[in-house]
């Protein structure tokens, strides 16, 4: 039970990483509010957690929209009285060279990815910085350290959460608030399933074309991310500020000859 009586908001974990994380953050004593835009799937999380005995609330909510995020962090204060860890998960892929990508898929990918950790951060961290007390985890990724063909939008995003996450800590460790970023390789989420299916016409030949970046030659789980966040949301990680943890298969320090 590494996260008894903490109370943790995930945004976007109606589905792949941010679902396990709930699952498992619900398994190790956390009250977890899952956050979706999907009102079916945040659902679905919150009711297989109440099923394995852990306590968890819904909220639907747009990351995008401020009043919408601060309605979410309204009610669970009024409801619980603080968030002890937040864990910007909510994000999007976008696939495209620079000159490939339409100005609205551009914007689309801007806001949900980093106006997605900027809103959530900044109604929940007034409580935090009241409290003297609080954990956030951001969703960056691999890509934001390494160049990776086609994927402009996704690595800018992913590159200024990183950026983003240093700055935070600085700015709020007077408050005794943590903040440290997740850098995850290729997980085989739902989502990449499902891209690769839509994008390939063989699927199992892009999926080991994938292994052959990792030094691990093997794509994540879900699972491997939402073990890394459990350390970072529980107390274990207390001397880590403003750090990237890296769960990418060695793609990023590694090279296979």
């Amino acid at each position: 039970m590494r996260l008894e009586n903490k109370v943790i908001l995930i945004t976007g974990s109606g589905s792949g990483i941010g679902k396990s994380t709930a699952l498992l953050f619900g398994r190790e004593g956390a009250t977890v509010i899952v956050n979706d835009l999907n009102e079916a799937n945040g659902t679905e999380t919150m009711m297989e957690i109440q099923a394995a005995g852990g306590q968890a609330d819904f909220i639907q909510a747009d990351v995008t929209n401020p009043e919408s995020v601060m309605r979410m962090v309204d009610h669970i204060i009024e409801k619980y009285g603080r968030i002890d860890v937040l864990f910007n998960n909510a994000g999007i892929s976008g696939v495209g060279a620079l000159h490939e990508i339409e100005p609205e898929a551009w914007d689309r990918v801007i806001q949900v990815n980093i106006r997605g950790v900027y809103l959530p951060s900044k109604y929940v961290l007034p409580h935090m910085m009241n409290r003297k007390s609080g954990n956030i985890i951001n969703m960056s990724s691999c890509i934001a350290e390494i160049g990776l063909a086609r994927r402009a939008s996704y690595s800018a995003t992913k590159g200024a959460v990183l950026a983003l996450t240093k700055s935070m800590q600085v700015d709020y460790a007077p408050y005794h608030i943590r903040v440290n970023a997740l850098l995850p390789g290729t997980i085989l989420t739902p989502f990449v399933e499902n891209y690769l299916k839509t994008s390939y016409d063989d699927p199992e030949v892009a999926i080991a074309s994938l292994k052959k970046r990792q030094l691990s030659e093997e794509l994540g789980l879900p699972e491997d991310v939402a073990l890394a966040a459990l350390f970072l949301a529980s107390d274990e990680s207390k001397f880590m500020m403003g750090s990237p943890l890296y769960i990418d298969g060695g793609v990023t320090f590694g090279k296979n000859a």
